[in-house]
């Protein structure tokens, strides 16, 4: 079955190389065992062994630092890399440094015997001149195996150029994520532009993304430039897709279909040269179903699907992302802190509607506003109890209030304005975008009755009759 094949393995707990040593015996392989990096570097000089699994910390050498010697002097070797960091810095660095696999202990025998089957009969590739990164100075924190997986992923991930769909809800870090892709991709010396859709008003999207014309519409006094063109030779970050108007879904599935673009306005083609990493929070099939989101956009953006787990579904990560939240804090400027042991229990007992940006946000409260050094439960429990908002039919945490929605719908959108751009007319622009849904829902509600739905609104019926047609609603009669 496999050919008598010899793995060698270096590992310097004794236990893990007699686990390993049975279990790769047991399935037909030769084994050859050492504590120490520098004999398995022997052993790959003498021209021994199909396949290495080696450690990272060892007495004598880091195993990640043998990796690219060993692919300099035996490229057909494929090597496995195991270690008990579990951080996304480790998993980069064995990736980018040319490691076939890389395993976080503790491991599943049956995921490493997998492992080694597929390395065994995969070719060897040449690996790729990367950035390495800079020590623990990276956006992604925890150990949790619910995070090691998108380790593996997305440090696989930034040696190719393919484009990614990260799903996850508010607050989990989806835009870290892409900016890792970036940040230690290919296009790393290109820019990362990230654009909002669910923060630009509708009529804007395309003239966002793609740039516009002089004189394309009406305060359109010169040209300007999209996304697509300020994104050149780097990535493009299109968070929210899934609040892409249906119009701008077409002109971007035709984007992602024939590699260019014209401006909004404009006649001359444009080369798209950018990477295209897409974030959401909602459910795009759903969308899909109901008509909202093109199934055909959707495939083309979910090459490698990224999902983000909740903070809920990694509870044993919080006592170390408290500590990078105090310590970010700190760098701010605000005072040093410390939780006591007691006040990590009751962080694990909340359940983290906001995720980690609600964890980073109590953190930065903590720091600013207790005198005290070392905080305690008590001050915890307090200000999570001023952070409760009530959830939603969903289990998500929503506003209180619509004024609360609107008043966070606007902050974000006056954030993703702060490079300059003009905002004209918004007051109206508001009320139609609350408008919007407000009719359609009461449409809904009658079944397209408009007499109902006009009663309901409290609008004389060719008021109501007006405004869909100025909003362009669609109207399904005669179903009441």
């Amino acid at each position: 079955m496999t050919d008598a094949r010899t793995i060698l393995i270096a590992d310097d707990d004794r236990a893990i190389r007699t686990v390993l040593s049975q279990a790769l015996g047991r399935s037909g392989y030769q084994v050859r065992a050492t504590s120490s990096a520098s004999t398995l570097w022997r052993w790959v000089e003498d021209g021994e062994g199909d396949l290495v699994i080696t450690d990272v910390v060892m007495p004598d050498e880091n195993g990640l630092d043998l990796v690219p010697r060993i692919r300099r002097v035996r490229p057909d070797l494929r090597v496995v890399v195991m270690s008990a960091q579990s951080t996304f810095a480790t998993a980069l660095k064995a990736t980018q440094r040319g490691a076939f696999e890389y395993l976080p202990k503790p491991f599943d025998l049956k995921e490493l015997l997998a492992v080694v089957e597929r390395a065994l009969a995969s070719p060897a590739e040449p690996s790729a001149a990367v950035q390495e990164p800079e020590g623990e100075k990276l956006p992604l924190v925890g150990r949790s195996q619910a995070m090691q997986e998108i380790y593996r992923t997305v440090a696989r991930l930034t040696t190719t150029d393919l484009t990614v769909m990260i799903t996850g809800e508010s607050g989990t870090g989806k835009e870290l994520v892409a900016r890792a892709l970036h940040d230690y991709g290919k296009r790393r010396t290109g820019p990362f532009v990230a654009i909002n859709m669910a923060a630009i008003p509708r009529e804007l999207i395309e003239a966002e993304l793609f740039g516009h014309e002089r004189g394309a519409f009406t305060g359109a006094l010169n040209r300007g430039i999209g996304r697509f063109e300020q994104a050149a030779g780097g990535t493009l970050f299109l968070d929210e897709i899934g609040d892409m108007p249906p119009e701008a879904q077409t002109r971007l599935l035709r984007v992602l279909q024939e590699g260019e673009f014209t401006t909004v306005g404009g006649r001359q083609p444009i080369k798209a040269n950018v990477r295209i990493v897409a974030a959401t929070h909602r459910d795009l099939r759903q969308l899909i179903r109901q008509g909202l989101f093109r199934e055909d956009l959707f495939y083309r953006l979910n090459v490698v699907p990224i999902r983000l787990p909740p903070l809920r579904e990694r509870m044993e990560d919080i006592p170390l992302l408290a500590r990078h939240f105090l310590d970010r804090a700190r760098a701010a400027g605000l005072p040093g802190k410390q939780l006591s042991s007691e006040a990590l229990d009751a962080l694990k007992g909340h359940a983290w509607p906001g995720n980690a940006r609600e964890l980073e946000n109590l953190m930065r409260r903590l720091a600013a506003l207790y005198p005290q050094e070392v905080i305690g439960p008590d001050a915890v429990a307090a200000e999570l109890v001023e952070a409760v908002q009530p959830a939603g039919p969903d289990g998500q945490a929503h506003p209180a209030t619509l004024e609360q929605a609107v008043e966070r719908h606007l902050q974000t959108f006056m954030a993703a304005h702060k490079d300059g751009m003009p905002v004209r007319d918004l007051y109206e622009r508001v009320l139609a975008e609350v408008e919007r849904p407000l009719l359609r829902l009461a449409l809904g509600a009658t079944r397209g009755n408009q007499i109902k739905a006009a009663a309901m609104l409290g609008l004389n019926r060719n008021t109501l009759r007006k405004k869909i047609r100025e909003l362009e609603l669609p109207v399904v009669r005669g179903l009441s």
